[in-house]
């Protein structure tokens, strides 16, 4: 399981987007996003480097 802290997300429309972006690398892997957080949660990949710059392409930025 990874966990990452995910800034900019504001609404539904962007927990899909981050969703998308994560499922683009890892299709199978099951994506959970508190938005008031902005805590993601990737169950099925843990390859952090992978995961952050899917979702940093799709205009995110992931803490470090």
């Amino acid at each position: 399981m990874l966990s990452l802290k995910v800034e900019g997300m504001t609404c539904g429309h962007c927990v899909k987007t981050v969703t998308k972006a994560v499922q683009t690398v890892a299709p199978a892997a099951e994506v959970i996003v508190d938005l008031p957080t902005g805590m993601v949660t990737v169950e099925g990949d843990d390859r952090r480097d992978v995961v952050a710059a899917a979702i940093e392409g799709f205009g995110y930025k992931v803490a470090a």
